[in-house]
């Protein structure tokens, strides 16, 4: 978690200049914040300083809840390479939020448990959801999709629940699960900070996080990267947004379910897949139906994401959720599709698509970088 960086390193990714980064290390050094080793002498490390974050005992929570899941991650913050301990639970916003938080307070209360410490000792909480969420009020946004309402709150819910249970003040925040996997993509996997990533969740729905110059950009009102709702068909099925056509309708893993069930509807209900991870397994057991509607499924993403490349022109796009899990089946045709459509320099020699190596712990890992971020910018301790 406290990971080290050279002064060059740091004024490179925030884009400050040196002698402003040389002045804040010594501030932040004189206060007991960071601590600077000038001994140190590793590859990219400049004139041999390495800075990181003084350790502080406490735990780091991060809450995923998806529209049929919800996962909980908790690590200790005094540990380099301490161990990310998990909770995962079936259901999630589709059941409404007050029928999933008691499972994810008793989630949240095992994970900690298995760090060794306890709720007193909870130092910060971040919680994703897959939907838009105003950055300025930290509430969702308005138009609000179905299965949220405009008065749900799962991080003050959850934080409050935290200050009563176990006496911590504690600063619980939300985003975006997308934008939260885009940050955990830029924090833990990449071998070196892709100056622009886009990071692609294929699941119930489609979303995109996107982050430049290592800040995840959200918009005016949260709506960036809400790329599931993109018109291809004009004229094709209704979304829950009240649109016609949108992505989400066509690879969404509804809609995906949705065509199999169609062109099997002669076969028995239990010879026919029930979910994506399903349909997903019986692609690889090599059914034929199965088969294409994924492939299809790449190909029509990767229409969708040449479109991205050609605005922003990514160094990094990571697909995730659970359509990654398919692999080659889904990655190939997206690929093929995102080279036809592209512009040829927006796909140079410097480009990547990759899946995930996160998988589906990204939305959880990210909300819990975010809500230690908060953390250590609020000063709490």
């Amino acid at each position: 978690m406290i990971k080290a960086d050279s002064q060059t390193g740091i004024a490179r990714r925030t884009q400050l200049s040196q002698g402003t980064v040389s002045s804040a290390v010594k501030e932040l050094e004189r206060d007991g914040v960071v601590q600077v080793d000038r001994a140190a002498h590793s590859a990219g490390a400049g004139r041999g300083t390495l800075v990181q974050l003084c350790p502080a005992d406490g735990v780091a929570v991060g809450v995923h809840i998806g529209y049929s899941e919800a996962t909980v991650v908790a690590r200790r913050v005094d540990l380099e390479h301490g161990d990310v301990f998990v909770q995962h639970t079936r259901g999630g916003a589709d059941h409404g939020l007050q029928a999933v938080l008691p499972r994810i307070k008793e989630m949240i209360g095992s994970v900690v448990d298995e760090t060794g410490l306890g709720l007193k000792d909870v130092l910060s909480l971040g919680v994703a959801v897959p939907g838009m969420l105003d950055p300025r009020l930290n509430r969702f946004a308005t138009p609000v999709l179905p299965p949220w309402n405009a008065e749900d709150d799962p991080a003050g819910g959850l934080g409050e629940w935290l200050r009563t249970a176990g006496g911590a003040m504690v600063p619980a925040v939300q985003d975006n699960d997308a934008n939260l996997a885009a940050l955990a993509e830029q924090t833990y996997d990449t071998e070196e900070h892709a100056e622009t990533l886009v990071y692609v969740k294929a699941s119930t729905g489609v979303g995109a996080g996107v982050v430049i110059g290592n800040r995840v950009i959200r918009g005016e009102r949260g709506m960036a990267g809400e790329i599931g709702h993109l018109t291809l068909r004009p004229d094709g099925a209704m979304c829950h947004c009240g649109g016609r056509g949108c992505l989400d309708t066509i690879v969404g893993g509804d809609a995906l379910v949705g065509q199999v069930r169609q062109a099997l509807k002669a076969r028995r209900a239990t010879d026919l897949p029930r979910d994506l991870p399903s349909l997903i397994a019986r692609a690889k057991a090599q059914d034929a139906v199965c088969l294409r509607v994924l492939q299809d499924a790449g190909h029509t993403l990767g229409f969708a994401l040449a479109q991205v490349c050609n605005l922003l022109n990514p160094n990094l796009i990571v697909l995730g959720g659970h359509l990654a899990s398919a692999g080659d089946i889904v990655l190939e045709p997206c690929r093929q599709s995102l080279r036809r459509y592209a512009l040829r320099g927006a796909v140079s020699d410097g480009f990547r698509l990759k899946l995930s190596a996160l998988d589906t712990l990204a939305e959880a890992q990210g909300a819990l970088v975010l809500g230690l971020s908060k953390h250590e910018v609020s000063g709490e301790e």
